[in-house]
C-alpha cells in the first residue's frame, strides 16, 4: 500500500504517506479558510520563547544562552565558519562547558536542529488535535508549517541551512529514530479506516512536493527576502492547493 512508504520533507521531518493527510479544525468557505476559536490558544502558544518552552528552569539557563548565541552566529556567519571559540566568546563561558553540554560543534548543530523539529512538531500536533477529517489534516500540516516558520524565522532559517549537515552527519541515525517517535501519532491517526481512500493514487515520492512543497518554497523565499508578503497571508491558498492536488474527489478543473 502506498501509505507504507517513508517520505522525508526538506526540513528533515519524516512522514509515512498516511501521515501526510492530517487535519486541523479549519473549514473551506469558498476560497477562504477560517480557524475555529480553539486554535487561538494554539497560536498564542507559539509566541512563547522556544527555548524557555523546550528547556525550562534556572538550571538550563546556560544551555539556553549557548543555544541563543550559537543560533545567531550560525545564521550570521554560517555553520562552517562558526567555531566553538566564537560561541564561547559570545556566551562568556568556557569551551569545556560547551563540550560538556554538546560534545562538539556537530553535537551543538544537531541539538539546535532537533530542538527546532520538536517545537515544530509540538505545534503541528496541537493543530492536528482539533482535526476531524482528512481534508482538515492536510490543512493542519500546511498551516502549522507556515505558522511556525513565520513565528520562528531565525530557527527556520537555521533549520534549512543545517538540514544537510544533520541528515548526512554523525547524528543521522538519531534523527531517524526521533522522527519515528515524533510521528507515531500521525501514523495512528491516518491508519484509521477510510483515510487512504480519500487520496489520489499518487507516487509516494511526489507527495511531499504536493502537500508541503509549495508552502516550503514560499517560506524559503520569504526568509531570503525574495518576497515581501507574510507566509500567513497565503496559508489558506497554500492549504487549499495542497488538498486539491491529492484529494481523490477534487474537481479536475481546479
Amino acid at each position: 500500500m502506498m501509505f507504507r512508504y517513508r517520505i522525508m520533507f526538506c526540513n528533515g521531518t519524516v512522514f509515512g504517506l498516511r501521515e501526510i493527510c492530517q487535519p486541523v479544525r479549519v473549514f473551506f468557505m469558498g476560497t477562504t479558510c477560517a480557524f475555529q476559536s480553539d486554535f487561538q490558544a494554539v497560536s498564542r502558544m507559539d509566541t512563547a520563547d522556544l527555548l524557555e518552552r523546550s528547556y525550562p528552569g534556572r538550571r538550563a539557563e546556560l544551555k539556553r544562552d549557548i543555544f541563543r548565541k550559537a543560533l545567531s552566529l550560525f545564521n550570521e556567519q554560517g555553520i562552517e565558519a562558526t567555531t566553538i571559540d566564537m560561541i564561547r566568546a559570545e556566551c562568556d563561558t568556557s569551551v569545556g562547558a560547551i563540550y560538556h553540554h554538546f560534545g562538539n560543534k556537530e553535537g551543538l548543530v544537531a541539538a539546535l536542529f532537533f530542538t527546532a523539529l520538536e517545537d515544530q512538531a509540538r505545534l503541528r500536533d496541537a493543530y492536528l488535535e482539533a482535526a476531524k477529517t482528512t481534508e482538515e489534516g492536510v490543512q493542519a500540516l500546511v498551516f502549522s508549517y507556515v505558522d511556525w516558520v513565520e513565528r520562528q524565522p531565525q530557527w527556520a532559517r537555521f533549520q534549512y541551512h543545517a538540514r544537510f549537515a544533520v541528515t548526512k552527519g554523525p547524528f543521522k541515525d538519531e534523527l531517524t529514530e526521533r522522527n519515528k517517535t515524533r510521528n507515531l501519532r500521525l501514523r495512528d491517526w491516518l491508519a484509521e479506516s477510510g483515510r487512504a481512500a480519500e487520496l489520489k493514487a499518487l507516487p509516494a515520492e511526489l507527495l511531499p512536493s504536493l502537500i508541503i512543497g509549495q508552502a516550503d518554497s514560499y517560506c524559503r523565499a520569504w526568509l531570503a527576502g525574495r518576497v515581501k508578503g507574510s507566509p500567513a497571508d497565503y496559508r489558506a491558498l497554500l492549504a487549499q492547493a495542497a488538498w486539491r492536488s491529492i484529494c481523490a474527489d477534487a474537481p479536475p478543473d481546479c
